[in-house]
């Protein structure tokens, strides 16, 4: 049995604590220590709207097909657990491995909607990566931005690494790789 990033007391204390213990059906497995890359899928809004997208569905089993990749997924937490979360400082968790964002190696944030980008500062803050790009360091995740409003990407520039604009199908692959070899090099 796996160990949940939340305990009783406080999942009990939630109005859905579904929303942030995993487990559903087709869930990805794998044993972080036995990848090279650890990539934190985020669609930042609530549970229930964002793991029924299909494109992070689709992302999603792209990249555990790889080997050397573990892809796991983040939402936004609904206002009572963002406030316990914030109280008692818990950092934002993924939902398979129920580790910290902050130690992946890539956060990759959807646009979805320009609705969701005060979520994506929360997400961040929660997640306890220095919101601005410029202030973080080789420590921190790699933020990237992909989806629809990345198109016009500049409102919001800030606060990414980079962004990704297409479809992302297309060239993951090509970035994980090159990550990978920068990554063997020493240089992260």
């Amino acid at each position: 049995m796996r160990k949940l990033a939340l305990s009783d007391e406080i999942l009990l204390t939630v109005e859905k604590p579904a929303r942030y213990i995993g487990g559903e059906v087709n869930m990805q497995v794998k044993d972080p220590k036995k990848v090279d890359i650890r990539f934190c899928m985020c669609f930042p809004d609530v549970y229930e709207i964002g793991m029924s997208h299909l494109g992070i569905q689709i992302l999603y089993d792209i990249f555990n097909r790889r080997e050397d990749t573990y892809c796991e997924r983040v939402y936004s937490p609904w206002v009572d657990m963002d406030k316990l979360m914030r109280e008692k400082n818990i950092p934002l968790f993924a939902l398979e491995s129920q580790d910290p964002v902050k130690d992946f190696d890539f956060l990759g944030i959807t646009l979805q909607y320009e609705m969701c980008y005060t979520n994506i500062l929360q997400i961040l803050e929660l997640a306890q990566i220095p919101i601005y790009a410029k202030d973080r360091t080789e420590e921190d995740p790699i933020v990237i931005g992909g989806g629809p409003c990345s198109y016009n990407p500049e409102p919001i520039a800030d606060f990414f690494d980079f962004f990704y604009i297409g479809e992302g199908e297309t060239a993951y692959n090509e970035i994980l790789d090159i990550f990978k070899e920068y990554k063997k090099a020493g240089k992260s």
